[in-house]
């Protein structure tokens, strides 16, 4: 479990339905390009815009199209623990290497109460899986994040808890290994935002969507190669674009969405609504960083 993980967009034809050919080609150029890795039904992939049955589709078509070449990571997004349990396990069953448990939909609980149901998610998973597990910890996006030391009460408690995938500052993650004293597997995201001293930070890896994983993926290899120069060179190169789509989820959704379609060959960019709606304006600018980027591996 480490690596950069592209978490894959959804990407819907003109009839409204997933676009199975669409959603294999990203997995596709994400191998191509790299990734360590493939990761689904996050917030990139519009995981609440999604039928029961969509979701186990793109997790049925993910794993066809990896064929065990890489790890699939699975986010999980139902609304009891029960049902969360329920879709880990049949997530295993189609190929899952590890999931990611977003919270329940309640807000403004207190900490303990969200600890407990993840830890309730857990022990059910537990008697009937051995897969890892671990949760999304992403206050600013979905509203319930744990403290360092709430995400450390749980791993010591639940023992398949073994994994994060913060969306935090570079310093906050340090802080969040250093105070789990290294027992807990930490990915970050903000679409790789501060990619290398994440790294340095002691992240095993990052889960950003697919606009520019391929890069990503290099930045990582140089870094545990030993070649910071490298890393940082490569991450000069995005950070731009970066800057460009993570200014809230809606953002990334319309543009980022659009420049990974584009480097990778595939058609429109049908949205499924409610959605934002892009300008002139933003188009020109998610278009110049495609072109400045060129073609996806294997597009």
């Amino acid at each position: 479990m480490n690596g950069i993980y592209p978490i894959l967009y959804a990407y819907f034809g003109a009839d409204g339905r997933l676009d199975e050919a669409a959603m294999r080609k990203q997995i596709r150029c994400c191998l191509a390009g790299g990734a360590h890795g493939i990761a689904v039904l996050g917030l990139a992939t519009e995981v609440n815009k999604l039928s029961p049955a969509e979701k186990r589709d793109v997790v049925r078509w993910s794993a066809e199209e990896i064929a065990g070449r890489v790890p699939l990571a699975v986010t999980v997004a139902e609304a009891t623990a029960r049902e969360a349990a329920d879709f880990v396990v049949e997530a295993a069953g189609l190929g899952a290497a590890w999931c990611i448990l977003q919270p329940p939909p309640v807000r403004g609980l207190p900490e303990a109460e969200y600890i407990a149901w993840y830890g309730e998610v857990a022990d059910l998973v537990a008697r009937r899986s051995a897969i890892p597990i671990g949760i999304q910890n992403a206050a600013a996006y979905i509203g319930v994040g744990l403290s360092a030391a709430g995400v450390a009460t749980l791993a010591r408690n639940h023992g398949n808890v073994t994994l994060i995938k913060a969306e935090d500052s570079a310093v906050d993650v340090q802080r969040l290994i250093e105070v789990t004293k290294g027992g807990i597997t930490v990915f970050n995201g903000r679409a790789g935002m501060e990619l290398v001293d994440c790294l340095r930070a002691g992240c095993a890896g990052l889960i950003p969507a697919p606009e520019c994983a391929d890069i990503q993926a290099a930045i990582y290899n140089h870094f545990v190669a030993g070649d910071e120069a490298a890393a940082e060179r490569e991450y000069r190169r995005i950070l731009p674009l970066i800057a460009f789509a993570m200014q809230g989820v809606a953002m990334f959704l319309c543009y980022g969405k659009r420049v990974t379609a584009w480097r990778m060959g595939l058609g429109e960019v049908i949205e499924r609504t409610p959605s934002l709606a892009p300008t002139p304006f933003g188009l020109a600018c998610a278009r110049r960083f495609a072109d400045a980027l060129g073609p996806y591996p294997g597009a």
